[in-house]
């Protein structure tokens, strides 16, 4: 118990600190979009290699020429569980990796707030491997045209795990269409895989709260969660190695 009251101590106090460096650059202008159903024709790739080196070169949608990078991947390509966020923000672009900025660090902060490793226990993405202009929400277009790319990442690092940061997260990948709030922390399976919606690491800079039921309470009870899962599951194939 007293171990767990310092873990939370510690994800709380990151909260907070990335909270007072948040400052106005995150608002951004939501959008709906149904894409789960979207015709998309896939490439299938031989590795993770091969598709960075053709997603490098992507032209498929107008983001290709307002980018500086195009955003990938970090982390582990072995790891059980994967992170899928939106689309990456201004130091994505800049550093061609996902979830380096102020939302990524918090993220990486929370990860480590239950004994995971981000370089080692996660694999990171996006939907989008390009920054839309001004942070907006990708549009249903830049979704569908870089959707084959995230499939792809699916079936090559083949995660046990996956995270969905925020709605467009979740619309893109299962298609449920309700709010964030609605379904955090709801476990379901998706293509044989365990797949929880989680908030965005950016909506919990913008609420301080740390009340019972506000989001960031949510957040530690859903990273707990997670955790709880991953132990089971790697438990898991321990015992079937065994055999």
């Amino acid at each position: 118990m007293a171990g767990e009251q310092i873990s939370l101590f510690n994800f709380e106090q990151s909260l907070e600190q990335g909270n007072q460096a948040l400052g106005h650059s995150l608002g951004q202008t939501a959008q709906s979009i149904n894409i789960s159903n979207s015709p998309a024709t896939t490439t299938v790739y031989a590795n993770l290699d091969d598709l960075k080196t053709e997603a490098i070169a992507c032209q498929k949608c107008n983001l290709a020429y307002t980018r500086k990078n195009v955003v990938i991947e970090r982390g582990n390509r072995q790891a059980l569980i994967m992170i899928i966020g939106e689309a990456p923000g201004e130091s994505e672009d800049e550093t061609g990796l996902p979830f380096v900025g102020r939302s990524g660090q918090l993220l990486d902060k929370i990860l480590a707030s239950v004994q995971f490793d981000p370089t080692q226990d996660v694999y990171i993405c996006n939907i989008n491997k390009c920054r839309p202009p001004d942070n907006r929400v990708p549009t249903e277009a830049e979704v569908t045209a870089c959707k084959p790319y995230l499939l792809e990442q699916i079936r090559l690092v083949d995660p046990k795990i996956i995270l969905l940061t925020g709605a467009t997260a979740v619309k893109a990948i299962t298609g449920d269409k309700r709010g964030i709030t609605k379904i955090r922390g709801e476990w379901s399976q998706w293509q044989g895989r365990w797949v929880m919606p989680i908030f965005h690491p950016a909506y919990l800079l913008r609420n301080a709260s740390r009340e019972e039921g506000s989001p960031k309470w949510f957040m530690w009870q859903d990273i707990k969660a997670v955790r709880e899962k991953y132990l089971e599951i790697k438990h898991e194939i321990e015992n079937a190695e065994d055999f």
